[in-house]
């Protein structure tokens, strides 16, 4: 007799679920980056920050030394959290920042979702650290960045092996929808995927313009 019924895997992230912390997304840190175009990785970023904002997702934006070393943030994610505080930092792993976890123990979630830079160093660092603690961590890695591809893909597959859960930008946020009936974010969500989902994006904008063509209707 199948077992089957139409509800989610509890793995699956939900808006209220988890706190989106995004790291170091700062000029003195793209400047080396190599594992990832920057321009991509801007989008990615603006696409993540922009899902947090209209699914109201706890989100910590940090930084590391921005007025002394590694300058401001990208301006797309500026943008999106204006009014926010961006916790600055002196330790290159957020975790053992007390401001980064007094936030994260006001906001009072499960799951962390990381993304920024660089993964094998501020994103690793505060993975295995919650990892640790009996966070559930997934890890935006398409939203991460490194001076190499080796120190990314090794980042990622070391964090992977301590239990962390890999994720896209896309995904994220097509995650947190889920269901194209869900009308209080949809409009939203296809203005983000027109604007930073590639071929995707490219391929909504065809569909309401030649036909009014609409997901799940």
């Amino acid at each position: 007799m199948s077992k089957a019924s139409a509800t989610p895997s509890k793995s699956l992230l939900t808006p209220r679920d988890h706190i989106l912390i995004m790291i170091d997304f700062q000029s003195q840190m793209a400047f080396p980056t190599r594992s990832i175009d920057i321009t991509v990785l801007r989008n990615n970023a603006a696409l993540i920050a922009k899902s947090a904002k209209i699914f109201g997702v706890a989100t910590i934006p940090t930084t590391v030394a921005e007025k002394s070393f590694s300058g401001p943030v990208f301006p797309e994610i500026l943008e999106v959290f204006k009014g926010l505080k961006f916790i600055d930092r002196t330790t290159m792993n957020s975790w053992e920042d007390q401001n980064v976890i007094n936030e994260v123990k006001k906001l009072d979630r499960s799951r962390i979702v990381l993304s920024g830079l660089w993964t094998s160093v501020c994103i690793a660092g505060p993975a295995l650290s919650a990892l640790e603690q009996g966070f559930e961590v997934y890890v935006i890695t398409d939203a991460c960045g490194d001076i190499s591809t080796e120190a990314h893909d090794m980042a990622i597959s070391r964090m992977i092996q301590a239990g962390a859960r890999p994720l896209t930008s896309l995904t994220y946020m097509l995650e947190l929808q889920r269901d194209w009936a869900r009308g209080e974010t949809y409009n939203a969500v296809m203005g983000i995927a027109t604007e930073h989902g590639g071929g995707y994006g490219i391929g909504i904008q065809y569909a309401k313009t030649m036909f009014g063509g609409k997901e799940g209707h």
